[in-house]
């Protein structure tokens, strides 16, 4: 059985890192895959959104509310 470590290890499938930072002490990343780009949050999925500035936009709202 997995670990909850080993999970969140897991590199995301495909796609490439289109944004990648720290934003308040936490990783953040864009990646464009075939669906559109995905964005994660201290290498946890949040969603996925239709352009790169909405995913921004996205991880903004999040990080707002930690």
């Amino acid at each position: 059985m997995k670990t909850l470590a080993e999970i969140r290890k897991q590199k995301p499938s495909g796609g490439e890192e289109v944004y990648s930072a720290t934003k308040n002490r936490m990783k953040v990343r864009i990646v464009k895959d075939k669906k559109g780009y995905t964005a994660y949050v201290d290498g946890d999925k949040l969603d996925t959104f239709r352009s790169e500035k909405d995913a921004k936009r996205g991880i903004d709202m999040i990080l707002k509310g930690l």
